[in-house]
């Protein structure tokens, strides 16, 4: 028989609710906050009937005190005010439901019996979730080696709180997949995911999109814009590449961490955020702190928990279990129902992946589409594959960034270079070569007229 804590002061209060209840459940009555806790430690229930107002510590104390806890038991908050901040409040500090005394009986026993429902299926939730992990799924990632088991162990701990956390990994070992199952895991998960990649905005719009700016704060700002941090309110936000961050908007990051206000650009007031982040670079973060480009304050401020993706060469056991699900979903997306064959599985056990996870998904992907038949053969992957030879990164003369000494400089020098060579192979179509880089019409413009980069032949 399931057990419900009655929480009330008033001794009349308790007899209505437990004749409402006792048919169906076993019933705890305490009459004070001391009771309760006292009833708590000698045997949890399954369903707390917690009165608001009471003399000394009220309900939401105990509330509180439950959650802070870590008592995860659904609580039906009872109270003689038909107030909404009262029932907001409590819904906020972790209550399930809210009623107002003078409830018809039959109300009653039917909310209890729907949070019991509601219990029971979380509880079922989290036993499946600890078999998937069991068996090496972490939502859509796939790791059963021994590196993999303990990032995912670790992350699904890290879930449950609202500590930040910053993913570590090789670019295409699913940093973004990582940081999108922690907040679905969390509390948070009902609320905004906002992703932003630090990498691809210029330096100059960074900071607006981020904390968002008043109108009139720079030529264009036509009206008032709130930024990603303010978006993301109740929710997670994830900044993805932070480690490419300018130091300016690095340090009004960390400010904003600490003080959990923003401003916005343009503005003079504060604006409170109830964010929870999460970062993620394929940068040495202690190399760019030594070098100067990272803060260091921000780095520990980032690290409360790290989690370090392994790239895929170093658990290849798990290959073929990847290649089966991309096999089957990238097929299905194709309509094709597909095979791999002995001598491609072979081949692709072989090889490094220098580009990870994402870029055995593209080979998977092309070799589904080009393959003549139902199976995947070796002479249907991507040559460099079949050879165990990863693309050669031209060197020397053919990228003299490359032997630049200063990174900024190298750095700018690549930018122009690659920008070049994509809008060159667009005839300089601007939205087509934004589309195909993934950015906004507005920010490649942006980089243009940062770079000096202009169409031969145009002012």
């Amino acid at each position: 028989m399931r057990t419900v804590l009655i929480v009330d002061d008033e001794a009349t209060a308790r007899y209505g609710l437990r004749r409402a209840l006792e048919p169906a459940y076993k019933i705890v009555e305490a009459g004070s906050a001391a009771e309760a806790r006292a009833a708590f430690s000698s045997a949890p229930p399954d369903l707390v009937l917690l009165d608001v107002v009471m003399p000394g510590e009220d309900g939401l104390s105990i509330l509180r005190w439950m959650r802070d806890s870590g008592h995860e038991t659904p609580v039906l908050m009872v109270s003689a005010l038909d107030s909404a901040k009262s029932a907001v409040q409590a819904l906020q500090n972790g209550a399930a439901d809210y009623i107002v005394k003078g409830f018809d009986i039959a109300e009653l026993r039917a909310r209890a019996a729907n949070l019991l429902r509601v219990a029971d299926l979380n509880a079922e939730n989290q036993r499946l979730r600890r078999e998937l992990l069991a068996d090496g799924q972490f939502g859509r990632m796939i790791g059963a080696a021994p590196q993999m088991r303990r990032i995912f162990e670790m992350a699904e701990r890290a879930a449950k709180t609202d500590a930040t956390v910053l993913i570590l990994g090789e670019s295409g070992t699913g940093k973004d997949l990582l940081a999108q199952e922690i907040h679905a895991r969390s509390p948070r998960a009902s609320r905004p995911f906002v992703a932003v990649n630090c990498a691809a905005l210029p330096e100059n719009l960074i900071e607006s999109e981020l904390f968002g700016y008043e109108k009139g704060a720079f030529t264009g700002a036509s009206q008032q814009r709130k930024g990603k941090f303010e978006l993301a309110s109740g929710g997670t936000l994830f900044l993805d590449e932070i480690g490419d961050m300018n130091s300016t908007t690095q340090a009004k990051v960390l400010r904003a961490l600490e003080n959990r206000t923003i401003e916005r650009l343009g503005g003079s007031q504060s604006t409170a955020i109830d964010v929870r982040v999460l970062s993620a670079t394929h940068r040495d973060l202690v190399l760019e702190v030594a070098a100067g480009r990272f803060r260091e304050d921000l780095y520990y401020r980032l690290r409360v928990i790290t989690l370090k993706l392994p790239a895929l060469r170093e658990h290849k056991e798990d290959i073929p279990r990847i290649v089966e699900r991309f096999v089957a979903q990238l097929g299905s997306r194709h309509g094709r129902k597909m095979r791999t064959s002995a001598d491609a599985m072979e081949s692709i056990l072989r090889y490094d992946w220098p580009g990870n996870v994402r870029e055995l998904r593209n080979a998977i992907e092309r070799s589904i589409v080009l393959a003549s038949n139902d199976e995947i053969g070796a002479n249907d992957l991507p040559e460099e594959v079949r050879q165990r030879s990863a693309p050669a990164i031209p060197r020397g003369g053919g990228a003299p960034f490359l032997s630049e000494p200063d990174f900024r400089e190298a750095k700018k020098q690549f930018e122009v270079e690659y920008i070049t060579r994509r809008l060159k192979a667009h005839q300089w179509n601007v939205s087509k070569t934004a589309d195909e880089m993934g950015l906004h019409r507005q920010s490649l413009q942006e980089k243009l007229r940062e770079l000096g980069i202009k169409r031969p032949g145009k002012e």
